[in-house]
């Protein structure tokens, strides 16, 4: 467990299940600490390895740290919020209070008022930043291109799979309606019949309420006789692997907070086809890396699948710049050097309530 004498910035995470949140905070912290900032986690659903402070220890958060007069809790979930407008407000802990918003909806009256009472917001995408009612500063999120790579060996391609075809293209993520895995399977459905070299893989679970979701898919896919080319692995051990392996990767979420997986592809050198849901339009270049499609809109997703399956060579391409694009633009180390500079401005600020 962390001494919390050297920490400045509380990263709280009150929700067990796996979740987008869970996985910008499991990637970002570590490469925070690499750039030698302070900062420890606090809650449930985390790998051990993260610097992580127990429940216990909250009371030491009425000292200062060791430099500053105060610490960033930086909250990414209302309750999140709520909890640390308590310990401030209330228990007059020396904290500024940072939130990070993805959502993009109206907010109800409820979030407005906490968003209210941060002392900085940070939106993930300019649409996300759209709803928000406060002055906010637009900080996208980065993949960590250690982790997510081209591929390097055998391991890496789709022969060492036993999987049918010279080629492969998949959609991963929860089977359910909002992430339109129905929209995937049914153009795979019509598209591998006219493209034998392909093959398609569903990665993800099904959770018990969408379980009948996820039967119907398997179903259409019997009745079409293609359950030997269109593959639902369930939830992987490894997702890593599987980007380096696809030829094209496909996003087709109906709505979205910001989706990393577009851009976890394209580090993987993988191009992409994604609907504009979330900030995917934001970090794909149309053309170039992949293509975006209305959110919703099956004709225009399956032609867009379409002009890659025919034409290997262009998804290669596009797998090429959406590394560049990536590495340019989207590298979790810019994130984190970004977010630095918002915790830097809290810190050193000479009051701590608003």
């Amino acid at each position: 467990m962390a001494s919390l004498r050297d920490i400045t910035v509380i990263a709280p995470h009150f929700k067990r299940r796996l979740s987008g949140v869970t996985s910008t905070v499991v990637q970002l912290v570590p490469e925070q600490v690499r750039q030698g900032r302070g900062i420890a986690t606090l809650g449930p659903g985390l790998p051990d390895d993260l610097p992580r402070m127990r429940w216990s220890q909250l009371p030491q958060l009425w000292q200062s740290p060791a430099v500053h007069r105060w610490r960033v809790w930086h909250a990414r979930r209302n309750n999140e919020m709520l909890v640390g407008l308590l310990l401030k407000a209330v228990l007059r802990m020396p904290l500024q209070l940072l939130f990070t918003s993805a959502a993009q909806r109206s907010h109800s009256s409820y979030t407005k008022w906490l968003l209210r009472n941060m002392d900085a917001v940070v939106a993930t995408s300019e649409r996300s930043g759209s709803f928000l009612e406060v002055p906010h500063t637009v900080i996208r999120h980065g993949v960590d291109l250690d982790v997510f790579h081209p591929p390097r060996g055998d391991e890496d391609r789709l022969s060492e799979t036993n999987l049918p075809g010279t080629h492969l293209v998949g959609c991963f993520g929860r089977v359910r309606h909002q992430k339109g895995t129905d929209l995937f399977v049914k153009a795979m459905i019509e598209l591998l019949p006219r493209y034998p070299d392909w093959t398609a893989v569903v990665c993800g679970r099904v959770t018990a309420e969408h379980q009948a979701f996820g039967d119907a898919l398997k179903a259409a896919v019997e009745t079409a006789g293609l359950s030997d080319r269109i593959l639902f692995l369930g939830e992987v051990d490894d997702i890593k692997p599987w980007y380096r392996r696809l030829d094209l990767y496909v996003a087709p979420s109906r709505n979205e907070g910001f989706g990393l997986t577009p851009l976890e592809a394209m580090a993987s050198r993988t191009a992409v086809v994604a609907s504009d849901a979330g900030a995917y339009a934001e970090q794909i270049v149309s053309g170039s890396t992949g293509a975006v499609v209305p959110a919703g809109a099956y004709e225009s997703l399956r032609d867009a699948i379409a002009d890659y399956l025919a034409d290997p060579d262009l998804a290669q391409a596009h797998g090429e710049a959406g590394l560049r694009h990536v590495a340019q633009d989207f590298a979790l180390a810019r994130e984190a050097e970004a977010l630095d500079k918002v915790y830097a401005g809290l810190l050193s600020a000479r009051r701590g309530a608003k």
